[in-house]
């Protein structure tokens, strides 16, 4: 992931979310569209990737909500 001086991106586009993973852009927007990948946040007018839950998926550390809260 490209740096911007000494700031490392909390929030990223498609494309760099999608380079995080090793995949193109379109194979990383299938994922998210069956769920199996976080969709994005709203920042004003653009979307963005958390990268903290990009990486949690790929540690096994993320939480899905319904595992968190049975019936």
């Amino acid at each position: 992931m490209a740096r911007r001086g000494n700031v490392q991106p909390i929030f990223v586009r498609l494309e760099t979310a999608a380079k995080l993973l090793d995949m193109t852009p379109k194979e990383f927007a299938d994922l998210v569209n069956h769920g199996s990948l976080p969709g994005p946040c709203k920042i004003g007018t653009h979307q963005r990737w958390s990268v903290e839950q990009i990486k949690a998926i790929v540690d096994g550390t993320a939480i899905r909500l319904e595992d968190e809260f049975e019936a």
